[in-house]
Parts: C-alpha cells; sequence; structure tokens
C-alpha cells in the first residue's frame, strides 16, 4: 500500500480543501404569494408555477 513520502502541511491542505465548501440553494420570490421557492420549479407554498395552479393545495382542517 502506498505511503505519502513527506508531510502535508496545514497550509497545503487547506489550499486543497478550499473549494469543498457548499453553496447556498438560489432562491427567489414566489410572483403569486411572495414566499421564497426555487427557480424553475413550484411553489411549495401556494402550489402555482408560471401563474398557473399545478398542484391542487388540500383545505386546512379546523
Amino acid at each position: 500500500m502506498p505511503m505519502p513520502k513527506k508531510r502535508i502541511s496545514k497550509m497545503r491542505r487547506d489550499i486543497r480543501r478550499s473549494h469543498h465548501a457548499l453553496t447556498m440553494a438560489g432562491t427567489q420570490k414566489c410572483d403569486n404569494c411572495g414566499a421564497l421557492a426555487r427557480p424553475h420549479r413550484v411553489c411549495p407554498s401556494c402550489g402555482y408555477y408560471k401563474g398557473k395552479e399545478v398542484v391542487i393545495q388540500a383545505p386546512a382542517a379546523q
């Protein structure tokens, strides 16, 4: 099994890992209800996409 010939410094290790950070998912405001939703997807709060109701929401049970 291969072994490293030299010890990797903390700086070199951190430079290598600099691209591993997670990025925030893009969001935009829904045109119908104003809630934040992912672009090109149905709004999870109102069920609208491009001004049309795609998912029919169940009425709130009281």
